[in-house]
């Protein structure tokens, strides 16, 4: 939390330093880099493990004086929504408890969703119903790399099944491509650092397992099949755009 709140802080302090460019009159060229939120539901394979979780990113680009919008971004993959946990089927007692080594009592075995992807993407900015030639409908298209799993966790209970790296054995690692749709609003302040963007973000995945074996199913193969793991969302993000400083007049009497 404390990494976050000094990595917010810094993107402010960049925004007052150069962020005081006035965009109103004509479209500008500037490299810019922001933070975003996604909030996702997934479609087709992936909701058949996960339902709803989150995106958090970054984001990096340059933005051209014909408002073309080229970048690439970083976006963590996390949820508590675990649609199929049926990897814990054969470790639950009639009472539906999984117990523990040390002392016999019920443990504790939580299920998360964990992921990540990176792309590449280009974008175009469509000055409508804008306040500047540097804001309006925004449309981006990108392509990239895509991981999820379940990530499993015991707390402070001892359950050797899902200890260390046994827990490779049952985490569904799955990797593969995705390409992905944004359309939405970008807004670019006359003056300051109320940059924005906002609108309704869509993602294909084309993964496929990664492990030969899934251990609570030993007798099952594991299908390499190729897999469909889309989803739909509403992102935003803040953008800070890294303006070249202004040379200074001088005036000799």
């Amino acid at each position: 939390m404390t990494r976050f709140v000094l990595l917010i802080s810094l993107f402010v302090l960049v925004g007052n330093t150069y962020a005081q460019r006035n965009v109103k009159d004509k479209a500008i060229g500037t490299p810019y880099i922001g933070l975003q939120y996604t909030a996702s539901l997934p479609q087709a394979d992936l909701a058949k493990r996960f339902g709803f979780f989150n995106q958090i990113g970054s984001f990096a680009g340059y933005k051209t004086a014909k408002n073309w919008i080229y970048g690439v971004d970083g976006n963590f993959f996390f949820g508590g929504d675990i649609k199929d946990k049926s990897l814990l089927s054969n470790f639950v007692d009639p009472n539906g408890n999984i117990t523990e080594a040390e002392a016999g009592n019920a443990g504790t075995v939580l299920l998360f969703m964990r992921g990540f992807n990176a792309n590449v993407s280009v974008g175009k900015i469509f000055p409508v119903l804008s306040p500047n030639p540097n804001s309006g409908i925004m449309v981006q298209f990108g392509a990239g790399y895509l991981l999820h799993k379940y990530r499993i966790e015991t707390n402070d209970d001892f359950i050797p099944q899902f200890e260390n790296d046994y827990r490779k054995g049952y985490d569904r690692l799955t990797i593969g491509v995705n390409t992905s749709q944004f359309v939405g609003y970008s807004f670019m302040a006359n003056t300051g650092v109320y940059n924005f963007y906002a609108g309704f973000y869509f993602q294909q995945g084309f993964t496929r397992n990664q492990r030969d074996l899934n251990w609570d199913q030993p007798d099952v193969p594991v299908s390499k099949d190729l897999r469909f793991d889309h989803q739909i969302g509403i992102r935003a993000g803040w953008l800070i755009p890294v303006y070249k400083r202004q040379p200074k007049d001088f005036y000799l009497n």
